[in-house]
């Protein structure tokens, strides 16, 4: 597995906020759900996100964007305008002032706002808590990036246009794939971006000592790995690699060995229901006490509250 493989390995929507929003201008709708992470398609007009503190962001039909929580901020025809509902936690709409809204309405399956071919309308998908996204992917995104329709391949956008507004059996496991789908085809072109600042450690996979180490770590977490071990799979010498390793990923190799059978330990406890004495093996512990042990220094939780917590 290389390491954009597993980075974009993560998400897994589970009954993820999904809705087709329609406007008639001047509208403005402010976002503080708190959500992790919200994949916004422009299907139709133009659309303005207005972050709290930075510039805003003009979205074009087949313009998409994704907006990582919990900042708040705005989605507008106009940077101007000012907002005329709230999106509170769990996808509760209110007036400003607390009120009921009376403006946006249920306009069918998935459907909400003024009008239901109004002159902007987007595709809405949030995921809904934390353990759905991997903080290793959520860390390496911006609180808004912008993706032009020339810039990417949209072609599962029409396909969840398509399936967002149909009520069939099955439904909401159909809408979450092609939500994960969506997103992961949107981060894959825009960790290609040079302007997508991505983090150390994808930055150094073009490295051919350090990508050759990561992708060794990568491949096989359980493996009982040492600098030198690791060293000579990559054809250096230990001091070379702990060196050049160091410059370029910002952390030693063992500790980023660490960091990565934790982060596959968190989302094996999230997504299967292995034993963690099982899931230890798996990624490089000899026991479910050293996993245990290592997974409660680094996330603060004992690995079995935090299968609770997903669940």
């Amino acid at each position: 597995m290389d390491a954009l493989a597993g980075l974009l390995d993560g998400p897994r929507a589970r009954g993820a906020f999904l809705i087709r929003a329609c406007f008639d201008p001047p509208w403005a709708v402010r976002i503080e759900d708190r959500a992790p992470l919200s994949v916004m398609a422009m299907t139709q007009g133009d659309a303005w996100l207005v972050p709290d503190s930075g510039e805003p962001l003009h979205l074009r039909p087949g313009d998409i964007a994704i907006a990582r929580g919990p900042d708040p901020y705005t989605c507008a025809d106009s940077p101007e305008t000012a907002p005329g509902a709230v999106i509170h936690p769990g996808g509760r709409c209110a007036a400003p002032d607390g009120r009921e809204m009376p403006d946006y309405i249920d306009l069918g399956t998935r459907t909400w706002g003024g009008r239901a071919d109004g002159d902007a309308v987007m595709l809405v998908g949030t995921y809904q808590m934390r353990g759905e996204i991997s903080d290793r992917l959520l860390g390496a995104l911006p609180p808004l990036l912008v993706l032009a329709r020339e810039d990417w391949d949209g072609l599962i956008v029409p396909l969840l246009d398509q399936e967002i507004v149909r009520d069939e059996p099955g439904q909401e496991v159909v809408l979450d794939r092609l939500l994960d789908l969506l997103l992961i085809a949107v981060l894959r072109t825009w960790f290609s971006r040079p302007e997508a600042d991505p983090p150390a450690w994808y930055a150094a996979l073009g490295d051919p000592v350090v990508g050759r180490a990561l992708r060794l770590l990568h491949d096989d977490p359980a493996h009982p790995w040492t600098v030198a071990s690791l060293a000579a799979k990559a054809g250096v010498s230990r001091a070379a690699l702990a060196r050049r390793f160091g410059e370029l990923v910002g952390e030693p190799p063992m500790a980023y060995l660490t960091a990565w059978r934790l982060a596959l330990a968190a989302d094996r406890l999230r997504d299967t229901d292995l034993t963690v004495g099982a899931i230890a093996g798996q990624v490089g512990y000899g026991s479910a006490f050293a996993l245990s042990s290592a997974f409660k220094r680094a996330y603060g939780v004992s690995p079995q509250q935090h299968r609770a917590g997903a669940a």
